[in-house]
Parts: structure tokens; sequence; C-alpha cells
């Protein structure tokens, strides 16, 4: 099966569903957003990282920022922070050059590395579209993150790329459905920048039977049903 472009979802999206299903869903879904400390420190890490779109030649490296990518299989499509193409003995064919490159994706983080995978299966799935883009197979790529100032290096197994096809899959179904998960609140929330508009809070707020059941088992009397 193969999407059309109309049927697209954003590639980053990815992350915001590894992180909160019902982050994903308000904001792609519901189309709503808000703000934080941290979102405007990481876009403007992304600005710097997407200073020139033309490619810039550093040796035996052609380095690519902010290039456009997609996949037909997958519905998706983005943008690549950097792709650096590296000049070896085999490889891929670019336009305008006559060497042999293999194709090395980089994306930009502003914090330090996470305890869960929601970069690495973003910086996954900008791999898997770059393979379908140039008929390539890419082993590795990196993340960059600025608190620590240096790269992580992530190898893509067979694991991240199910999960990232799999997030794809279920996240194009939600959208099909216009459906948005109930909250389920976390410690994560307190970090989110949507948190006052999805109060999460009030998911832990005890249900209606929940409190008369309560009520009534103190007193020694049957359950009641709404």
């Amino acid at each position: 099966m193969e999407y059309k472009e109309e049927d697209y979802l954003m590639l980053s999206g990815i992350q915001h569903f590894a992180f909160c299903r019902r982050q994903w869903a308000l904001i792609h879904v519901e189309q709503q957003w808000q703000e934080n400390e941290r979102t405007v420190e990481g876009e403007l890490l992304h600005k710097r990282a997407h200073d020139s779109f033309y490619p810039e030649k550093r040796g035996d490296m052609i380095v690519s920022r902010g290039l456009p990518v997609h996949s037909r299989i997958m519905g998706v499509s983005g943008v690549c922070d950097i792709v650096e193409f590296h000049k070896a003995e085999e490889g891929i064919c670019l336009y305008g050059h006559n060497d042999y490159y293999t194709v090395y994706p980089v994306e930009y983080k502003k914090g330090s590395p996470k305890d869960s995978a929601i970069d690495i299966l973003q910086l996954t799935a900008q791999a898997m579209c770059l393979e379908e883009m140039f008929s390539a197979k890419i082993e590795e790529g990196a993340l960059y993150y600025g608190k620590i100032r240096r790269r992580e290096r992530i190898v893509f197994t067979t694991d991240l790329r199910q999960q990232v096809k799999e997030a794809f899959n279920e996240m194009h179904e939600m959208f099909h459905r216009n459906y948005t998960p109930k909250v389920k609140w976390s410690k994560s929330c307190n970090a989110c920048s949507l948190k006052d508009i999805c109060l999460p809070r009030l998911g832990k707020a005890k249900s209606v039977n929940e409190y008369i059941n309560r009520a009534v088992s103190e007193e020694g009397g049957n359950r009641f049903e709404l």
C-alpha cells in the first residue's frame, strides 16, 4: 500500500506520539498548540541547523541542511536537520557528482539524551524515508544534543524500524477516525507544553459511580450504578 500525498502525516509527529498519544492527537488531529520555554529553545536550535538549504562540501563529505523527505509507504513527510553524504567505495550516486556516497542523517535536539526512545524513533523514521527516496541502505545516524554538545550514535535496528512502522500505522488510523485518546496522567505531563489545554489532572478525578459507591459502602449499603 502507498499513501497519497494529501494523506501524509508529519514525520516529526512520531516524537509526540511516542511521548503521549493524546498530545499527538491534540496537535495533529485537533490542531491545538501552545508554546513554552522548551519548544521555543528547540525551534531556535532547529533554525540554526536549517540555516542553509544548499549542500556544503567538506572534503569527502557533502552536508545538506533542511532536506525535505517523505515516504509513500509510511505516508509521512518532513525535514531532516542535517544529512551527511560520505564518500565511499560503494553507495549511492548523487546528481552532479561522480563518486559514491553513504547517507548519514543527524537530528538536533536542545537538551540531553532521554531515557525514552522518542528521539531515536524520529531519527529512525528519517532514515527510512531517506532509504526509500535514495534506494539506499542506512545502517546508522546520530542525535546531536545541545546541552552536552556531542553526538550520540544510533544504529537502526530491525526492532526500531518495526516500532516506527507500527507507530505510523496507528497514527494514520487515529487521524482517519478523528480520535483523541482520554487523559492518562503521569509525571511527564508536568513538562508538556499542552498541559493547560489537556488538563491532565482532571483525568485523575474519580468517577461519580466510584464516589457514590465508596460513600454507600461506608454506610454498609449495596453498590450503585448510574
